[in-house]
Order: C-alpha cells, then structure tokens, then sequence
C-alpha cells in the first residue's frame, strides 16, 4: 500500500511540478511579447480562438449535464 501512495504522490508531483513550468513559460513568452510590442498584435489573433474554446468546452459540459441545453 505505502508503494502505490508513493506512486500517486510521485505523480501528483510531476503533474504539478509540469503545470508551473507551463505557467512559467506562458509569462515568459507574454513578457517578451510585451517588451517586443507585439502583445496587441498576438491578442487579436488570439481572442477568437479562446473564445471558441469557451464556447466548445460550455456546449460539452452541458451536454453531459441530464436536462442540459440542446
């Protein structure tokens, strides 16, 4: 049993430690942007793809919703 909570709790680990280097790299790249002028630029492109992926991710999760909008 101790082997299996130490597995988890490796794995959790990683999960977490995989989610701030993403976090990190996110600013990074959004302070080189900004710093370079170009975030305005990146923003404009950006914006409708993120606004598809809301709407996408709400029409899944209230189709697996019972009685969920149709």
């Amino acid at each position: 049993m101790k082997t299996v909570l130490d597995l988890m709790l490796l794995r959790f680990g990683l999960i977490a430690a995989g989610a701030v280097v993403l976090a990190l790299l996110a600013f990074a790249v959004a302070l080189h942007l900004k710093r370079r002028g170009r975030i305005d630029e990146v923003r404009r492109y950006a914006d409708p793809v993120i606004k598809a992926g809301v709407r996408a991710a709400a029409r899944r999760l209230d189709a697996r919703r019972p009685g969920g909008r149709r």
